[in-house]
C-alpha cells in the first residue's frame, strides 16, 4: 500500500513538473516563435504589396518573383497630356513654408512630400539676374521631381502614411533652422503617427516618426523611402562625370547608374544591406536618402515607363513589429541641395553615413583629386580667388615635383653640350641613317644623356592635370567662379576667340557648323600654346624626323585641344609652362649651358624656308 501511495504521490508530481514546464517555458517559446513567424509572414506580406504581385490568399509569394517594374502604392505618373504649370501645381494642396539660409520652397502636406525646393545661393546662368536653381518641383508639373518617407503594412493594419495621406499640422508654422514642425496622422485603425521634420542651415532635412500602437493588437509596418524624378534632364554626357542614379550600399559598395542603363533594365536590386545611402545625382545637385542605419532595407533603382516615364530610387526597410499600447521611432535624412564638399564631409561625419563623401563624383584617382580640391580650397580661403588659388597650387606642385623635374632638366642640359658631338656625328655619317643612330645611341650611353628628357616635364603634369581638371569640372565650388578680366567662370572654357579678334568682330566663330569648337581659341588657351612652344624650344630638337615633327606639330595640337576645357585649367598649364621656362633656363645657366631659344627658333624658321635643309 504505501508503495501504491509513492507511486502516485510520483506520477502526481511528474505531471505538475509537465504543467510548470508548459506554463514557464514551453508556452512563451511557441508564443515567442509564433509571433516571429507572424512578424515575417506580415513583412513578407508587406514587401509583396509593396511590389505588386502578392494576392490576398497567397502572401508568401517568393522575393525572387517581385521583381516587376512595379511602383509604391497611390502614385501612378501623370501623362504628360496633363501636366500644370509649377505654380499651379503648388496651389494645388495644403504647404508649410520652408525658409533656410540655403533653400526656400514648401513642404506638401499630402503625403508630406518634398516637391518644392530652390536653391537661394545659385543661378542657372552667370549673369546675376538669371533665376535661381529649382531643384523639386510637384509632380504634377513639367519637371517633376520630389522626396517621400513612408510605410508599406498589411492591409489589417489600416492605411498608414504613403503619398496619397493627408497630413495634419501638430504645432509649428513654418520650417526653419531654428522652428521644426510636428505633424500628426491618425488611421482610424489604433495607430497614430507623429512625424517631427526639422531641417539645419543647408541641405539636410531629418524627419523623425514616432508611431503609438492603440490598436489593441500587434502590428508590423515596413518603413519605405524615394527620390522620384518624373522626367530624362540633360546630361554632359561626359565620361569622366557620373549623372543619375546612385548610391553607397554597404558591401556592394559604390552604384552608379546611368539613365540609359537603368531604362534597359527596368528595375535594379542590389543585395539588402543595413548600411548606406541612395539617391539620384546631377552634375552640382543631389537628392539622397539616407535610412536608418542598423535595420537592414532593400535598395532599388527603377525606371517606369507608364503616365510619364520616370526614374526612382527607392527602398524597403525590414518590418517593424509595435506591440500593442507601445510606441517606436523611425529615423530618416533626406539629402537635397548642392553638393559642396565641405558640408557633404559634415554630414559624414556628424550623421555616421557611410561614405557620403561619394556623392560628388571624385573619379578613380580620388587620391589625387581630393587633395588637389583641398589646397585649391585653402589657397581660396588665403586669397580669396580661385583663380590665385590655382597659381598658387601649381608652385606647390611644381615644388614637389622639382627634384624629378631638376634631374630631367639637368640631362637636358647635357644634351646641350654633346651638340657639337652630334653635329661632328651627322657630317660623318651622311645619309646613312642606321649607322647614325647607332652612333647616337652610343653618344647618349657614354654622356649620360636622355634624349627624350624634354618630354618628362610635360609628363609630370599629365596626372595633376587630369586632377585638376577633375576638380574644375566637378566640384560646385569652381562653378561660376571668377578670376580676372574677362574671366568670369573658371569652370567654363574662355570666352574670347582669335577668330573675331577677341570680340571686336561682330560674328560668332562657335555658330559654325562642324568646325565651330575648333575655332574657340581664346586669349588663355592662346597664351598656353604660346608658352609651350618656348618651352619646347629651349631643348635641341631631337634628331629623329618624327620626334621633331611632334615637338613641333604638339604646341599646336594642345592649342586647340584645350581651347574648349575650362579657362580654370589652361590658366595652370600656361602658368605652369611659364615656371618650366624659368627653372629650366636656372639650371641650364647653372650648368654652364648656354639658353639657345632665340637660336633654336632662327634654326626651326630657317628649315621651314628650307626644307631640303
Amino acid at each position: 500500500m504505501e508503495n501504491n501511495r509513492n507511486y502516485f504521490i510520483a506520477i502526481g508530481l511528474s505531471i505538475l513538473i509537465l504543467i510548470g514546464w508548459q506554463v514557464i517555458y514551453v508556452n512563451p517559446k511557441l508564443e515567442e516563435e509564433r509571433q516571429i513567424a507572424l512578424a515575417q509572414q506580415e513583412q513578407e506580406a508587406a514587401t509583396a504589396e509593396l511590389n505588386g504581385t502578392a494576392t490576398a490568399t497567397d502572401p508568401s509569394l517568393p522575393q525572387a518573383t517581385a521583381g516587376a517594374a512595379t511602383e509604391l502604392p497611390g502614385d501612378q505618373s501623370v501623362p504628360a497630356s496633363e501636366k500644370i504649370s509649377r505654380q499651379d501645381a503648388l496651389s494645388t494642396n495644403k504647404r508649410i513654408i520652408i525658409e533656410t539660409p540655403s533653400l526656400s520652397g514648401s513642404l506638401n502636406l499630402k503625403g508630406a512630400r518634398f516637391d518644392d525646393l530652390i536653391l537661394k545661393n545659385y543661378r542657372e546662368e552667370l549673369d546675376k539676374n538669371s533665376p535661381n536653381v529649382v531643384l523639386f518641383s510637384p509632380a504634377e508639373s513639367q519637371n517633376g521631381y520630389f522626396s517621400e518617407v513612408g510605410y508599406i503594412a498589411p492591409k489589417n493594419s489600416g492605411v498608414v502614411p504613403n503619398s496619397e495621406t493627408e497630413w495634419t499640422v501638430k504645432s509649428g508654422k513654418d520650417l526653419t533652422p531654428t522652428t521644426p514642425i510636428v505633424l500628426s496622422y491618425d488611421n482610424g485603425a489604433g495607430l497614430i503617427f507623429d512625424r517631427t521634420i526639422s531641417v539645419d542651415d543647408k541641405y539636410l532635412f531629418t524627419v523623425e516618426d514616432t508611431i503609438t500602437n492603440a490598436s489593441g493588437a500587434q502590428v508590423s509596418i515596413s518603413p519605405y523611402g524615394r527620390v522620384k524624378r518624373l522626367y530624362k534632364p540633360q546630361t554632359t554626357g561626359i565620361y569622366i562625370l557620373h549623372e543619375g542614379l546612385l548610391g553607397f550600399l554597404g558591401e556592394e559598395g559604390l552604384q552608379e547608374i546611368d539613365y540609359g542603363d537603368v531604362e534597359d533594365d527596368g528595375i535594379i536590386s542590389p543585395a539588402k544591406t543595413a548600411t548606406g545611402w541612395l539617391g539620384i545625382t546631377d552634375k552640382y545637385w543631389a537628392a539622397a536618402l539616407v535610412p536608418e542605419q542598423g535595420r537592414a532595407f532593400q535598395p532599388r533603382f527603377g525606371y517606369f515607363a507608364n503616365g510619364t516615364p520616370s526614374y526612382q530610387t527607392d527602398y524597403l526597410s525590414d518590418a517593424i513589429v509595435i506591440a500593442s499600447d507601445n510606441s517606436a521611432s523611425v529615423k530618416t535624412h533626406i539629402f537635397a541641395g548642392a553638393k559642396t564638399v565641405p558640408e557633404i564631409n559634415k554630414y559624414q561625419d556628424e550623421q555616421n553615413i557611410d561614405q557620403f563623401d561619394l556623392m560628388i563624383d571624385w573619379g578613380w584617382f580620388y587620391f589625387i583629386t581630393k587633395p588637389m580640391f583641398h589646397a585649391l580650397h585653402f589657397f581660396f580661403e588665403l586669397f580669396g580667388n580661385f583663380g590665385i588659388s590655382i597659381l598658387v597650387t601649381t608652385v606647390v606642385v611644381k615644388a614637389i615635383f622639382f627634384p624629378l623635374a631638376n634631374k630631367s632638366y639637368k640631362s637636358m642640359a647635357n644634351m646641350k653640350k654633346v651638340q657639337p658631338q652630334m653635329e661632328e656625328l651627322k657630317k660623318k655619317h651622311g645619309d646613312d641613317r642606321q649607322a647614325l643612330q647607332q652612333a647616337m645611341m652610343q653618344l647618349y650611353k657614354t654622356e649620360k644623356v636622355n634624349p627624350v628628357a624634354g618630354c618628362w616635364p610635360v609628363l609630370l603634369q599629365i596626372p595633376v592635370f587630369f586632377a585638376l581638371y577633375k576638380v574644375l569640372y566637378v566640384s560646385i565650388e569652381m562653378r561660376h567662379a571668377p578670376f580676372f578680366g574677362w574671366i568670369q567662370d573658371l569652370s567654363a572654357p574662355d570666352p574670347t576667340t582669335v577668330f573675331n579678334l577677341f570680340g571686336l568682330l561682330p560674328f560668332d566663330p562657335t555658330a559654325i557648323p562642324v568646325i565651330g569648337f575648333i575655332l574657340a581659341i581664346g586669349v588663355w588657351p592662346l597664351i598656353m600654346g604660346i608658352t609651350m612652344f618656348l618651352q619646347m624650344r629651349m631643348n635641341p630638337t631631337p634628331p629623329d624626323p618624327t620626334q621633331a615633327m611632334i615637338f613641333t606639330w604638339m604646341p599646336i595640337v594642345f592649342t586647340f585641344m584645350l581651347a574648349t576645357f575650362p579657362a580654370g585649367l589652361v590658366i595652370y598649364w600656361a602658368w605652369n609652362n611659364s615656371l618650366s621656362i624659368i627653372q629650366q633656363g636656372v639650371i641650364m645657366k647653372r650648368q654652364g649651358v648656354k639658353i639657345e631659344l632665340w637660336d633654336n627658333l632662327k634654326s626651326l624658321f630657317s628649315r621651314k624656308k628650307d626644307p631640303a635643309a
